[in-house]
């Protein structure tokens, strides 16, 4: 018995057969010849080494072989078909599973937004977001982890990688409203330099940019605290322990009722961010959805 042999094509002309009960009726619904259809339900049988239908002229018999394979092959069509609707509904990106990697301020200030309006359009998207650092962004879209990252600043050294700039995020300085930066006004960067900085610790994208700001003035920096995490930076503030100076985009994740905000004059540079995909790499069509939506929000410069 050849069973590695049977096709798809065999299930479905001897469902057919079953159903019509004639070989003139099966081959209309297969598209097929009368003599056609018989020469592949004979071919079907002198591979399994039995007979599944017993025929004349006019009629046609399904037998105990056959029941027994046309349970099988009915089985197998309806796992074919509901396959099929799944990878359909998956191209068509109704259904699937999306990882987006970004920057926790990214993943609070601009995802939701997007997401909301993705999850409208494509409701049997789930969705999987990782928020981290800026390198271990790039590092989860380089290694697959994640179809796309939000990062900042640009990716050029890595030359698998592609970064399609979207907005520039400026920095401004937040204060206690009882602390430094009460006076409403644009500071300089020298002046908030004076005051008890706290910092976002080395290794973030921020911190970079905080770096690059006090070497183009002549200066350094000298934080009163170091912090990894934004909310911990927000909560000093509020504690009125010193400033900070981050991007707006980071001010959802703190708690900005109790703080204030000021411009800095002179700083001198905004973080870039970016979407970061593979390149040589087709995205998938969940991430390719997305990555539309991303362009029909306008905010690709």
């Amino acid at each position: 018995m050849e069973l590695t042999n049977t096709t798809l094509s065999d299930f479905r002309a001897v469902m057919a057969l079953i159903d019509a009960g004639t070989f003139r009726g099966a081959a209309e619904r297969l598209g097929l010849s009368p003599s056609a259809l018989s020469r592949q339900i004979t071919g079907l049988e002198t591979r399994l080494g039995v007979r599944l239908f017993d025929r004349d002229t006019r009629n046609v018999h399904t037998t105990a072989s056959g029941e027994a394979f046309g349970r099988v092959a009915r089985r197998m069509l309806y796992t074919v078909e509901d396959g099929m609707a799944e990878f359909e509904a998956y191209v068509s990106s109704r259904q699937g599973r999306l990882t987006i990697a970004g920057l926790p301020s990214v993943t609070a200030g601009l995802l939701p937004r997007l997401i909301g309006a993705f999850s409208v359009e494509h409701p049997g998207i789930d969705l999987r977001i990782l928020d981290a650092l800026s390198g271990s962004v790039l590092e989860a879209v380089e290694s697959g982890i994640a179809d796309l990252g939000f990062a900042a600043g640009t990716v050029s050294t890595r030359s698998r990688m592609h970064f399609e700039p979207l907005l520039d995020d400026e920095f401004v300085a937040i204060g206690h409203p009882d602390g430094p930066l009460a006076e409403n006004r644009g500071y300089a960067w020298a002046e908030i330099l004076e005051m008890p900085i706290i910092a976002m610790a080395e290794g973030t994208s921020v911190r970079e940019l905080i770096d690059g700001a006090c070497l183009r003035h002549g200066t350094s920096l000298s934080p009163r605290f170091e912090v990894a995490h934004l909310a911990t930076a927000g909560a000093l503030v509020s504690a009125a322990l010193g400033v900070t100076a981050l991007p707006t985009m980071t001010l959802p994740v703190l708690n900005m009722a109790s703080l204030i905000q000021r411009p800095i004059t002179d700083f001198g540079a905004k973080r870039r961010i970016g979407l970061v995909r593979r390149t040589g790499r087709t995205l998938s069509p969940p991430a390719a959805a997305f990555t539309e939506l991303v362009k029909r929000s306008r905010l690709v410069r």
